[in-house]
């Protein structure tokens, strides 16, 4: 007799077990493992092996056709960089991101324009009414006659719309707010966001239209609801940004049909969500006059070179210990640097207070910066400003070196471009050198 026992899973990624534990094996999560309501679950039960059906035995790789996936654009063009170059047929895509940061913007902005390629496009919004949209629609100008919009929470009812419109794309807002009456819990939950996820991915493959999924983020900024909803979508996309500022950028995390190192610049707006093609100077200032503190590099995002002014500022501390407050750069990056620069170089800090800071709200966390920044506080410190037309690219060792980052051809190539005709980098071998090519010898 085979024994029978209650199945337990783990909320989070659906791991199983025969009976209860505190923590979870495979995701290491502690008190997610609870009774998965499938009680009389055989142990020990052993599946049998079937035949194939006809035309689906397995066949040599070499025999099989590869067939190129064909992307349709969207009709913006860094959403489509991000892609891969547009959206697939069939394609499920998950796009997360903070509240407010702008994602239903995006997404509405996205329905008009294929609408207005000709396609039909069902928006369906858990979280709003079909007014609140169509009053976002007005001032973003995203109103079309094959742009359908349904306020549902019922899956089964989605599921219907889809059927009447036969739509080209389905935009669901968002995923935790749909539920299933075949389904206990309530919406939201790990069990029912499975539910709705397979049941609109089923859809997408089986009738090949693409379906976006808006997903919550919990305060770590991780998609809310089980892993396995990742692992289900061919698509993982984030949108964030500051909402202190303007700019949003889109990542991809996961893509089965593209690269995942791209990244789209958007510019939030009063008319919605506008691309940003170019964004050299976003993060520049435009100063007439030098000023000391103050030096450039060229950032990496995705494959995207992006050059970024670094900010300094030194000043006598009244206090016995000093400030260090950061902006936009890691704080424990900054301290480093600083231990490195009254070690090796010799400047004096410890009695001193230091403001670093990027401009633009742009956040630097490669350590390709590590240059600027020592380059913008000696700058700061000697009160002498650094050439106008200078750039420094490099990571800094606990020894003072300048070691050679990644991306190296392509940032020096971009600073070029924009008109940094004097580079440092890791030739100058050492901060000092690299202090006497930016400063002079004087400084």
């Amino acid at each position: 007799m085979a024994k029978t026992s209650s199945a337990y899973a783990c909320t989070e990624c659906g791991w199983q077990a025969p009976k209860w534990v505190g923590r979870c094996g495979e995701c290491q999560q502690w008190g997610t493992v609870a009774e998965s309501g499938r009680p009389g679950a055989t142990l020990g039960k052993t599946v049998r092996a079937t035949a194939p059906g006809t035309g689906r035995e397995a066949r040599p790789i070499t025999e099989l056709r590869g067939d190129a996936v064909a992307h349709r654009s969207t009709g913006i063009g860094e959403l489509d960089r991000v892609l891969g170059g547009g959206i697939v047929p069939g394609a499920a895509i998950l796009f997360s991101g903070e509240p407010g940061v702008g994602k239903s913007t995006l997404l509405l902005d996205v329905a008009a324009r294929i609408a207005s390629l000709g396609g039909r496009v069902l928006y369906a919004s858990g979280e709003e009414s079909t007014g609140q949209i169509r009053m976002r629609a007005e001032r973003t100008g995203a109103l079309h006659d094959t742009l359908y919009l349904a306020s549902e929470n019922d899956l089964g009812t989605v599921l219907g719309h889809i059927e009447a419109v036969r739509p080209s794309l389905v935009i669901v807002d968002s995923v935790q707010t749909l539920a299933s009456d075949l389904i206990d819990g309530s919406a939201g939950g790990p069990s029912q966001v499975r539910e709705v996820a397979a049941a609109l991915i089923r859809v997408a493959k089986d009738q090949g239209i693409p379906v976006i999924l808006v997903g919550h983020v919990t305060k770590d900024g991780s998609v809310a609801g089980p892993r396995l909803l990742e692992h289900l979508v061919d698509v993982v996309c984030h949108f964030e940004g500051d909402r202190r500022t303007a700019l949003r950028f889109l990542r991809t995390l996961k893509n089965r049909y593209g690269p995942t190192d791209e990244v789209g610049c958007f510019e939030m707006t009063s008319a919605g969500i506008s691309e940003v093609p170019d964004p050299s100077g976003l993060f520049l200032s435009h100063g007439s006059e030098p000023v000391s503190g103050t030096c450039a590099t060229v950032a990496m995002e995705g494959r995207r070179a992006l050059p970024v002014e670094v900010q300094a500022l030194v000043v006598p501390s009244p206090t016995p210990n000093p400030r260090r407050v950061t902006s936009g750069v890691d704080s424990s990056r900054v301290a480093m640097i600083l231990a490195v620069l009254e070690r090796r170089v010799g400047v004096k800090l410890h009695a001193k207070d230091v403001y670093v800071s990027t401009v633009g709200g742009v956040r630097l966390h490669e350590p390709a910066a590590d240059l600027a920044i020592a380059l913008a506080v000696l700058s700061a410190d000697a009160d002498q400003p650094l050439p106008h037309d200078l750039a420094a690219i490099g990571e800094l060792s606990l020894a003072g070196e300048i070691r050679p980052v990644v991306g190296g051809p392509q940032r020096a190539s971009e600073a070029r471009r924009l008109g940094y005709s004097r580079l440092i980098d890791a030739e100058a071998s050492s901060l000092r050198r690299a202090r006497e090519l930016a400063l002079g010898k004087a400084g």
